[in-house]
């Protein structure tokens, strides 16, 4: 049965902590940041908080998995696994909830080609990733590893491939063709690189 085209973000299966935080950390976005939805890599502004960028060379913030924000629309606390991009006040900022641990493994699958996925023969290459369409209702972002961008040793890439999800067989976790998921680590992370934004 062929794979389903149905990206989800990077969904955290391991790391240094203990779930369901594992390494969470907190940071902010501004009140008019663009949209964030769990799972989505996030990079450093020079501002200092985060945001959704296209897919470059910069390392990443991490993944976000969340946020709280005074509502103005709701007057009180809200708790959301996304940021809608506004309903907090101008003067305001968002606490953010990302994902930095070194160690996280993701789940993720793969996009950008309908024929092609991701093979054995890539366990260990660098990929890169791109936003997709994400679910407004749930709040789960549509992110994936990019495919049309050749699995390499290109230090910029984001993450690299650890391993392919095989199970359960199917339309879930076949292992080879369109759109296989894979286990990545973080390759370009913040909490990994030397140098400073």
């Amino acid at each position: 049965m062929a794979n389903t085209n149905a990206p989800f973000g990077f969904s955290q299966t391991q790391g240094t902590g203990s779930a369901p935080t594992y390494e969470q950390f907190a940071t902010f976005c501004v009140y008019n940041q663009s949209a964030m939805y769990f799972g989505d890599p996030v990079s450093r502004l020079a501002a200092g908080g985060i945001a959704p960028t296209a897919p470059g060379t910069q390392a990443l913030a991490g993944v976000f998995v969340g946020c709280k924000y005074l509502s103005v629309s709701q007057k009180r606390t809200v708790w959301s696994n996304y940021w809608s991009g506004s309903d907090v006040a101008s003067s305001n900022t968002v606490e953010c909830y990302v994902i930095n641990d070194p160690n996280a493994k993701f789940v993720a699958q793969v996009g950008g080609s309908s024929s092609v996925g991701l093979t054995v023969a890539d366990i260990g290459s660098n990929v890169q990733w791109a936003y997709g369409t994400p679910n407004t209702m749930s709040g789960i972002s549509g992110a994936y590893i990019d495919i049309s961008v050749t699995p390499a040793t290109t230090s910029t890439y984001a993450f690299r491939v650890v391993s392919l999800v095989t199970d359960p067989p199917g339309s879930t976790g076949t292992e080879a063709g369109a759109y296989n998921r894979a286990i990545v680590a973080f390759n370009n992370v913040e909490t990994k690189t030397l140098t400073g934004i």
